[in-house]
């Protein structure tokens, strides 16, 4: 147990690359085996990993019955992920795979039930949970600051979408849409902090700014680039998410507001800064503090978050304890942005049983 934890990266682009950061600050954990179909990206990962011993791949089966590894990351196009965990899943190997788990329900759904024979570890990479202002304010929502809550508001305004190789993020096809894409974070922190499963979802969004004169291959994006999205929960509480992808004149890329019938708390992003308030306390009068994780030691591109991240799977792996995302974690915020994708196509209100049926179940 003491022994470094070998890991493989499968898919060594952007996020990639930082995983392969990440791994390499870590005590206890070095990276063995790189594999992706893309020379460049494959490259990149030397570049990364320059005077580290390792195996480089172009097919990911090679990576798998090299006996190089003993846990994989997954960090490949959201639509190769199923057929990635199809070959995985048959392995002993523990697996850290990127958001979104699929692209689909069903697929999602095949993954956690394959997932239930196994001793492995499955972790689904929702880094988003550990950035530290908003890890502050799940801190603050659970030792009952807001009271009882009621309503979580979360905004994401951004930059649009980043070239990937072959464009493939440019198409609902291959990214499972934009909130699938980009919101199953959001939508995995709304049941994370809720502590229950939606109930209904309803959406308005559009394709208002972003990729409109851009053509790949004949074909003309599909993606949206804004969205409201309401969710409903059974308790009565209500979260909403407001995403904007052209909005990059912004202080704060992320803001989450949780609120009860004692209180409220805000988190901002890439600030840091957490503000609680009380509803019996002086009026806009909230104490502020910038949230911080000693235990960061490399930031990367997402605060520290995918750093944490790391060390919660690599701990899990020890100890044999369960994964704080789970695969059915992953495959409930994919639903979540199906029903919303379904909801802003036919403009109405989309009941989740409709889109996990027939198939309801639980971790």
């Amino acid at each position: 147990m003491n022994l470094p934890i070998r890991y493989g990266v499968i898919g060594t682009g952007m996020m990639g690359i930082e995983h392969i950061g990440n791994i390499l600050a870590i005590p206890g954990a070095a990276v063995t085996a790189i594999s992706d179909p893309y020379p460049p990206s494959r490259q990149a990962a030397r570049e990364a990993l320059k005077g580290q011993d390792f195996g480089a791949f172009e097919d990911h089966r090679d990576l798998i019955a090299s006996g190089l590894c003993d846990a994989i990351v997954v960090a490949t196009p959201n639509m190769t992920h199923i057929d990635l965990l199809r070959d995985l899943l048959d392995t002993p190997l523990h697996i850290l795979v990127e958001k979104p788990l699929c692209t689909r329900v069903e697929d999602c759904r095949w993954v956690v039930e394959a997932q239930r024979s196994r001793e492995a570890v499955l972790w689904v990479g929702m880094e988003y949970r550990y950035m530290p202002a908003t890890a502050r304010l799940i801190a603050q929502v659970r030792r009952g600051a807001v009271g009882d809550l009621k309503m979580l508001a979360i905004r994401e305004h951004r930059f649009p979408f980043l070239e990937k190789v072959d464009d493939w993020n440019r198409f609902n096809a291959n990214s499972g849409g934009t909130l699938v894409e980009k919101c199953c974070h959001h939508f995995d922190l709304m049941n994370h902090i809720i502590g229950e499963l939606p109930t209904r979802v309803y959406a308005s969004g559009s394709q208002a700014v972003n990729h409109l004169e851009e053509c790949y291959g004949g074909r003309r994006p599909d993606i949206l680039d804004n969205a409201y999205v309401i969710v409903d929960y059974p308790g009565g509480q209500r979260a909403m998410l407001d995403l904007c992808m052209f909005a990059e004149g912004g202080e704060n890329q992320e803001e989450l507001v949780a609120v009860g019938d004692l209180g409220k708390v805000e988190a901002r992003l890439p600030s840091g800064h957490v503000l609680t308030g009380k509803r019996d306390g002086e009026w806009f009068s909230p104490q502020i503090e910038t949230a911080s994780d000693d235990r960061i030691v490399h930031t990367g591109a997402h605060h520290g978050a995918s750093y944490i991240e790391h060390l919660e799977f690599l701990t899990a792996i020890r100890n044999g304890t369960p994964p704080q995302v789970t695969a059915y974690d992953g495959l409930m915020a994919v639903a979540m942005g199906v029903a919303a994708q379904r909801s802003i196509v036919e403009r109405r209100p989309v009941d989740m049983s409709e889109v996990l049926a027939p198939w309801c179940s639980s971790a």
